[in-house]
């Protein structure tokens, strides 16, 4: 379970925000808006008129079939690809790079993970956003990323390589890096995959306590038949825009058959 000092303070003001790494809540949820995105590689049209709005405290389901611009839109919205057209907005101004506040975690397979880092060394790299080129290691840097191990339960693993973790403890050492790098929005690809039933009981468990606590998460999911359990809300993609909205809402066979056509996943038979 994520813990945090600022619970307590967050409590006595119903319409606060809580910026865990911050050290200080304040009014309104930040507000995250998508108009009119597109994006290509080389000519091809990876994504076309995405548009939506949300704000810290929800997550969102980003889901279609594969190719349909999932990925695409998490490195849009984490500076990390320059779209064609469209804007996206956080914080009332455009974003037109990366940001500190912004989190983007990637795809277990395409980590390294037999690079010789232990966990606290990862974990430490969530502070390079914040230090700069001049900017030594802080009191403040050393705290974010204590509170941030003790948050995943990763104290007693600080020191380990990560080459020797398991699938769910290489998930939380990723989120524990984004808590150390004080990010507001958790951007993540495809964080269930090849992870076991307990270790995704786990990870869901961590998803609804940081939202909680005021973050936004957005990540892309294959697992049509768990999306009503972890998410709030659902963004449908099929390189275009199929539907956003709250899960039970949209969740729908009418907007599943449109996103995945005939490869629904044989999964969802008889579910709706």
């Amino acid at each position: 379970m994520v813990r945090s000092d600022l619970q307590h303070e967050a409590h006595d003001h119903a319409h606060d925000h809580v910026c865990w790494g911050g050290g200080h809540a304040h009014a309104h949820h930040h507000r995250l808006e998508v108009s009119d995105l597109c994006v290509s590689y080389n000519e091809v049209r990876a994504l076309e008129h995405i548009s939506f709005a949300t704000e810290c405290g929800r997550s969102i389901a980003l889901v279609g079939p594969n190719g349909a611009g999932k990925s695409t839109l998490l490195k849009c919205l984490a500076g990390l690809i320059v779209p064609d057209s469209g804007n996206i907005i956080w914080r009332g101004k455009r974003l037109t790079r990366s940001s500190h506040e912004i989190a983007y975690l990637p795809q277990r397979g395409d980590v390294n993970w037999n690079f010789p880092i232990t966990v606290r060394g990862l974990v430490e790299m969530g502070r390079f956003p914040n230090l700069g080129w001049w900017r030594r290691y802080s009191d403040h840097d050393e705290t974010m990323v204590k509170r941030a191990l003790v948050a995943m339960d990763l104290m007693d693993l600080q020191d380990r390589q990560i080459s020797a973790l398991s699938g769910g403890q290489q998930q939380r050492v990723f989120l524990a890096r984004a808590l150390a790098q004080e990010a507001h929005v958790l951007l993540l690809d495809e964080p269930y995959t090849g992870l076991d039933k307990p270790s995704q009981e786990v990870l869901a468990g961590l998803f609804r306590e940081l939202t909680k606590e005021g973050r936004l998460l957005i990540a892309s999911h294959h697992d049509l038949q768990t999306v009503e359990d972890i998410f709030d809300d659902v963004l449908m993609l099929r390189r275009t825009q199929i539907v956003f909205g709250i899960t039970k809402e949209v969740f729908t066979a009418a907007n599943v058959d449109a996103a995945y056509g005939a490869n629904v996943p044989t999964v969802l038979e008889g579910r709706f």
